[in-house]
């Protein structure tokens, strides 16, 4: 054998993370309309499969409802997809008090999901007993299950979570198989966010 080592990188999982052009004066309209959607229905953040909240034609809604679409479009083409795609996104609002948090879960029948965040709370109680708390946290695991049973200390496969506090006015994409969680809020300030299904128009030609 002769030259250098030839090193591939497999099966990498793409998160994207992206802070949004004008959240700043969408973001207080939609905590707004999102309290109010609540104040109406108890199960809002916990029935996500109950209508579309893109459907709804308040102004801030059609704004991330663009921006979303536009990020889809970007993650796409950083993935080296540089055909046409055919998506509708399916979106839901949550609201998370003191307490609230979402397990570990993923989304079926989907090929991205994301999230958009109107409002985090930056300052959590301060919480007796562990100091491993990651108030307001969204958590990505892995989807090689074990990859790092066999790591060694600089080895990036030791650690198994990916672990984001976001920031109000961005938004995150990622594959929709990818096993997530939200931590709880520790806050009294309500935890609000903006996830979204991207679901493709299924065409033949998408087939490798």
């Amino acid at each position: 054998m002769t030259g250098k080592p030839e090193f591939m990188q497999l099966w990498p999982t793409r998160i994207m993370r992206h802070g949004l052009p004008g959240a700043g004066e969408a973001n207080p309209h939609l905590a707004e309309h999102v309290l109010t959607l609540d104040a109406a229905r108890a199960d809002m953040t916990t029935d996500y499969l109950a209508g579309n909240l893109f459907d709804d034609k308040h102004p801030a809604l059609a704004w991330l409802k663009e921006c979303a679409d536009r990020a889809i479009l970007d993650y796409a083409r950083a993935a080296g997809i540089d055909y046409d795609l055919e998506w509708r996104v399916q979106a839901w609002a949550n609201v998370n008090r003191f307490g609230d948090y979402h397990n570990l879960h993923n989304h079926p029948h989907s090929w991205l999901s994301g999230t958009y965040y109107v409002q985090v709370p930056d300052k959590p109680k301060k919480m007796p007993g562990r100091s491993d708390l990651n108030p307001g946290s969204i958590s990505f695991y892995d989807p090689r299950p074990q990859a790092n049973m066999t790591a060694i200390r600089n080895d990036p496969q030791v650690d198994p979570e990916y672990r984001i506090l976001p920031k109000p006015g961005e938004i995150l994409l990622w594959p929709a198989f990818l096993h997530h969680l939200v931590h709880p809020n520790l806050s009294e300030d309500a935890r609000i966010s903006i996830s979204f299904n991207v679901v493709l128009k299924w065409k033949d030609a998408y087939l490798p």
